[in-house]
């Protein structure tokens, strides 16, 4: 089959479908790989084709039921007895008992999400009329769930255990779509903006990180903290400083390669129309740099990793800081997969 060829901000869709696939290792299975060889017109229409297949998986195994907190008057006594609301009742003579019990319910926050974005992308005008049609199938199995106000959403509420990680990654696909829309005034409806920037600055660090996981474990790949390199025991002195969180840390032996990630529309700046690296880019990777090699050894080098975009002049830079290397390079997106694996693989001769 062939694969999609059209782009959405610089970057191939079928590639964005490969960068997902590494940062979520759930869509390597079942029969979520053969999207690999389907065409999307727009990003959200490979969402939408993600989120059928996922969820179509998940109701095959069951939606998720969680226990929810209910008040209800019943005849009979279920759970614990609610005083304050059995005397209200008995008040207004009604001969019910105000009960509070937990009930093992599909209406949780998981299946509100997922309810909410299927129906979002029902609406979204970028999505095929084939893959709505299957979306509006799933709906049905989510008559017992409602809809949430996507503004109210805490993504940092949801707790994976063992029984819904599977939800793990269809979250995530929704934080994408929900994350990325816009309410426009005119109608008070929501509508999908392009895949913007920061989502894919986030799927870039992640895709980077999962594909040396997968292969070089031996290089033991993390986002490592590096603490700073001073003097002062000060513990306040110390509580002050900001906090450094590499990307990524590559270490083969005595050596380190720290690699930071960037995504931007426009990889260079520009000052008096002179194109320069972002000063702010490269004063962090140096700094990361100089505190991770703390004897000052030179076994720490560096790597400034932009995704290639469609401007004549990239980011490109070999220079020695001291002891120390630090590079700037692109990585190309808008090309095979093979490509893109055969560039992470020349960086580690570094």
């Amino acid at each position: 089959m062939v694969f999609s060829m059209i782009k959405d901000r610089n970057i191939w869709i079928r590639n964005v479908y490969y960068m997902l696939a590494y940062a979520f290792e759930e869509l390597k299975k079942n029969n979520y790989e053969q999207i690999a060889h389907e065409e999307f017109e727009h990003i959200q229409d490979l969402f939408a084709e993600i989120l059928y297949k996922g969820v179509s998986a998940q109701l095959k195994c069951g939606l998720h039921r969680e226990y929810i907190n209910r008040v209800e008057d019943l005849p009979l006594l279920k759970g614990r007895l609610d005083i304050r609301g059995t005397i209200a009742n008995q008040m207004r003579c009604r001969n019910v008992l105000c009960c509070e019990f937990d009930d093992l319910s599909e209406n949780n926050l998981f299946n509100r999400v997922l309810k909410t974005t299927l129906s979002l992308l029902c609406h979204e005008r970028n999505v095929s009329s084939v893959r709505k049609a299957e979306l509006r199938t799933l709906l049905p199995f989510f008559s017992g769930v409602d809809e949430i106000d996507v503004r109210n959403i805490r993504w940092n509420d949801f707790v994976y255990q063992r029984n819904n990680q599977m939800y793990r990654m269809l979250m995530n696909v929704c934080y994408f779509i929900i994350d990325g829309m816009l309410m426009t005034t005119e109608t008070g409806k929501y509508r999908m903006a392009t895949f913007s920037d920061e989502h894919m600055c986030r799927l870039f660090e992640k895709f980077v990180l999962e594909y040396y996981r997968l292969h070089h474990r031996e290089l033991s790949p993390n986002p490592d903290r590096i603490e700073w390199n001073i003097y002062s025991k000060d513990a306040m002195v110390i509580d002050l400083l900001p906090a450094m969180q590499s990307d990524i840390v590559l270490h083969r032996g005595d050596q380190s390669l720290v690699i930071d990630t960037k995504y931007y529309s426009h990889a260079m700046q520009y000052h008096f129309d002179k194109p320069t690296i972002h000063s702010a880019n490269l004063y962090q990777i140096f700094t990361y740099v100089k505190n991770l090699d703390v004897k000052d050894t030179g076994n720490v080098s560096g790597l400034l990793l932009y995704a290639k975009t469609d401007e004549d002049i990239t980011p490109d830079l070999s220079a020695s800081f001291g002891k120390n290397h630090i590079r700037v390079r692109t990585l190309d997106l808008n090309q095979e997969f093979s490509g893109i694996a055969s560039q992470l693989e020349e960086f580690l001769k570094w």
